[in-house]
């Protein structure tokens, strides 16, 4: 059985519907470096918004699978 990769479980939350921030990559699946897997992901063609959050002064982003 093949282990789930950061990339994979990142791709599976997206594909559920469910939005990710780097503190949810970091908390959920240890993934230091989400913009890099975002870009991967948009490179393969998947189409995903970036909104811009910001909460108590600190602005983040926020990443969402959009369905074309």
């Amino acid at each position: 059985m093949k282990k789930q990769t950061q990339y994979d479980n990142i791709k599976a939350h997206l594909e559920n519907g469910k939005k990710i921030t780097p503190i949810d990559a970091l908390n959920q699946y240890g993934c230091f470096r989400l913009s890099a897997i975002i870009f991967t992901l948009r490179k393969e063609g998947l189409s995903i918004i970036t909104n811009f959050k910001t909460v108590n002064g600190k602005t983040f982003a926020e990443y969402e699978l959009v369905n074309n």
